[in-house]
Parts: structure tokens; sequence; C-alpha cells
């Protein structure tokens, strides 16, 4: 008996066998030999149906990954948008700031000047009121300190150090050791008055000396009773020279509480 092979089929190209040629080599008749293969048919339909159905989760499992991939990417647009949008709005911070920054310096170099001109003009306030200072200066000064008495006769001219202020604004002139010494340069006006009783052989004198160099004389000499005499002087000095005053030799001063012999000078006014 002859058996006819059945092949499932598994696509539009595939080649249907031809039946087996007979013993004799002379095909058989299809007709009579062909069987039907209804339960490989199925076989071949179920495997398909699973093959699409596996296709149709890969499709939906590739569909799905495609949206997740497109979401993603949207994502990175977004985030790329907001990273251009986060970078332009540092370069204007960065553009703000270096504005600010050269506000600052323009700002920081005037103040340097605000901070220079203060400086000049508190130095200028200063040296005005120096000046203002040194500009009043005054002083009177009699001879002793208190009591009464007489000083001399000397061989030698012999410096007087009037010791009783009445006034001595500026601090220009020291009463511990009779020297009036200059603060400015300028026109100083001095005065000197000379008291002495009467002596046959001892006049009353006092000389004014500046730096060292007789400039005048206050003298008067009576054999009995009492004199005074006076004389001044205005000088030009400069800072630092020294006025003073000198007790002639061989005479005599005197004086007492009523103070009649004194030393005075002030500033006329700066040269």
């Amino acid at each position: 008996m002859e058996r006819t092979m059945c092949f499932p089929l598994q696509s539009d190209n595939d080649i249907v066998p031809h039946p087996a040629e007979s013993q004799g080599g002379e095909p058989t008749n299809v007709s009579e030999h062909q069987q039907t293969c209804p339960q490989d048919i199925h076989a071949v339909l179920r495997e398909m149906s699973a093959s699409l159905a596996e296709q149709r989760v890969e499709t939906r499992h590739l569909q799905r990954e495609n949206e997740a991939q497109t979401a993603k990417l949207k994502e990175l647009d977004l985030q790329k948008t907001e990273l251009e949008k986060q970078k332009t709005e540092l370069e204007k911070q960065k553009t703000e700031l270096e504005r600010v920054k050269q506000e600052l310096q323009v700002q920081a170099a005037e103040l340097i000047a605000v901070r220079a001109r203060s400086n000049v003009t508190d130095n200028q306030v200063e040296a005005l009121r120096r000046d203002a200072e040194v500009k009043r200066v005054a002083f009177s000064a009699s001879l002793l300190a208190s009591g009464s008495g007489t000083i001399g006769p000397f061989n030698t001219q012999t410096n007087l150090v009037f010791r009783f202020v009445f006034s001595n604004i500026g601090n220009a002139y020291n009463p511990n050791t009779g020297f009036f010494i200059a603060p400015v340069r300028g026109a100083y006006h001095f005065e000197v008055y000379v008291y002495g009783h009467g002596h046959p052989s001892h006049a009353s004198a006092a000389a004014l000396f500046k730096n060292g160099e007789h400039v005048c004389i206050a003298y008067e000499h009576q054999t009995s009773g009492a004199g005074t005499s006076a004389n001044g002087a205005t000088l030009l000095l400069e800072v630092g020279d020294v006025v003073f005053l000198r007790l002639w030799q061989n005479t005599r001063i005197y004086d007492d509480e009523n103070h009649p012999s004194t030393f005075s000078g002030h500033l006329l006014f700066t040269m």
C-alpha cells in the first residue's frame, strides 16, 4: 500500500513536494494518493497564531519603549531648553555683576578722592587752626615773682628773668629762662619798663637783645629819689629767634608788688 507524505504549509512560497513515485518509476496519480492533513494544518495555524500574538506583544512592547524613549527625549529637550534659559539668565547676571562691579570700582575711586579731599580739608583746617593759634601771641611779665627787691649791680651784663607773668598767650615766653622764642615768622613789638631808686654811682638800666645782639636800652640815672625809663622796638623775627633782656653792667633794677619793672611783647602780623 502506498503512503502519501503530508507536509505542513509554512508560507505561500513553500514548495509542495511531489508524491512519491511508484516502484516502477512511474508517477502515481495525485488525486488517488493525495490525502488531506487537517490536523497538521491546524497545528500550523496555531503556531502562526501564537507567532502573531508574540509579534503583537513584541510590537506593543517596542511601541511602549518607543513612547518611553520619545517621552525621555521630550524631557531631555525640556531640560535642555531650561538649561539654555538658565545659561542665558546666568549670562545676564554675570553682565549685571560686571556692571555693578564697575560701578563699585567707580564709587571706590570717588570715595578715595573724597577721602583725599577730606584729608586735605582736615589738614587745611588744622593748619588754619594752628596758624590762628600762633597768630595769637602776646605776653607780659613783671621782674619779681613776689615781694620786693633790687637786682644788681653786677660787673657784667646779666640776663633778667621776669617771673611774674600777667599773660602768656601762645606760650612763647618762658618765665624760667626769661626768653621769648618766636613761634612764626612775623613782626613783633617789644616794650621794657625799668624802675630804680636813685644812687650816686649806679643807674637803672635794662637792654633788649635779639639772638645775643643788642637792640636798644631803657636807661635812667638819678642820684636820689626814684626814676623810671622805658623803651621798645618792633622786630622782624624768624621762627626760633630769641628775644630777652639783660641788666646793664654796674646798674640796678627794682620791683615790688606794684610791678613797676616789666617786659612785654606781642605778634603784630605774620610774614
